[in-house]
């Protein structure tokens, strides 16, 4: 369980004395890190009462050509870059503003895998 609220430490270093205890509200949950496999995907009850499709693996993606404005369902090879973390081309992680290698050339992520449960992608090619 990660908690999301504001720290306890100054930016200077101070202590700051919290005026709450912690809220419910303030919980986050662990990250998804979406890798490179077969599609599995896992429905979150969110706060609020609302539901999230978590992405944990896909190897699809729908890449848009924004020269003629045409999607395709294409497979994805590999992670080439990303610049959340260089971490996660070594491991092939899929987030949004990845660079992954398709069949029809490289295409930039433009959806969140882990909140969205489906890749979206832009051709750059």
């Amino acid at each position: 369980m990660q908690w999301q609220a504001e720290s306890v430490r100054k930016v200077t270093g101070g202590r700051r004395r919290p005026a709450q205890k912690k809220r419910r509200a303030e919980i986050g949950r662990a990250p998804a890190d979406t890798h490179i496999g077969e599609a599995r995907t896992r429905v979150v009850r969110t706060f609020g009462g609302n539901f999230i499709t978590m992405a944990l693996r896909a190897n699809f993606a729908n890449v848009t050509n924004p020269k003629n404005g045409e999607t395709k369902k294409v497979k994805i090879e590999t992670v080439e870059k990303n610049t959340a973390n260089p971490n996660y081309v070594r491991r092939n992680l899929l987030t949004k503003g990845a660079v992954i290698k398709t069949e029809l050339g490289h295409a930039k992520i433009t959806s969140r895998p882990g909140q969205d449960g489906i890749i979206n992608a832009l051709l750059l090619e």
